[in-house]
């Protein structure tokens, strides 16, 4: 079992929370509770995901499968933001570039587990 502290992929969505963060503090105090909550909620997931596949002994092609929904659905939830201007031009494109860089380790790391 690789430590998951070591684990590019977890290290990326990690730092992409980080980064994230702040940015949803600034919505609007309406979707604090509702869309910027679901983002968190989302991107958590997928962190904790990253990490339960990582510890399990036999990997699962389908947990990796999951995740990679979840962050679609990551993505759908964010261009919404953006089209509902509670995130910048900018920073979508910023979060757009991190999620696909992520997307590809994840689907890297799926094939892996086949």
């Amino acid at each position: 079992m690789e430590n998951y502290n070591d684990l590019v992929l977890f290290q990326k969505l990690y730092d992409l929370f980080l980064w994230l963060h702040p940015i949803l503090n600034k919505f609007p105090k309406s979707e604090k509770f509702v869309l910027a909550e679901q983002i968190e909620k989302c991107i958590i997931e997928i962190i904790k995901g990253v990490v339960m596949i990582n510890y399990q002994k036999s990997k699962s092609r389908i947990s990796a499968e999951d995740l990679s929904l979840e962050l679609d659905n990551l993505k759908v939830l964010m261009r919404l933001s953006k089209d509902l201007r509670f995130l910048s031009i900018k920073s979508y494109g910023i979060f757009s570039e991190k999620a696909v860089e992520a997307g590809k380790l994840l689907g890297g790391w799926q094939k892996s587990l086949i």
